[in-house]
């Protein structure tokens, strides 16, 4: 299973959108500062998820989500009463 993920952070509230196949342990790595690109931002909470099946359609909805604006600005409504919870 692979899954697409949206993490906040506590730190300037912004959203940060990636891909894995182990959720719990990329979260853990993102709130460790194993990561370069979320490692000032910690601690983070976990939004959103979406799981698929396929290495590639998981790849192609993040990839989706970070190119294009319009998806995120999508997904931000669904997903806005969620995104107040974690703060």
């Amino acid at each position: 299973m692979f899954y697409v993920y949206v993490i906040k952070s506590a730190v300037d509230n912004k959203l940060y959108v990636g891909y894995t196949n182990d959720l719990k342990r990329r979260i853990l790595e993102h709130n460790e500062n194993s990561n370069i690109s979320t490692k000032y931002r910690t601690p983070f909470a976990l939004v959103y998820y979406e799981a698929y099946l396929s290495q590639r359609d998981a790849k192609n909805r993040e990839s989706n989500l970070k190119v294009f604006g319009g998806a995120m600005t999508h997904l931000r409504k669904r997903i806005y009463n969620s995104m107040r919870q974690t703060k």
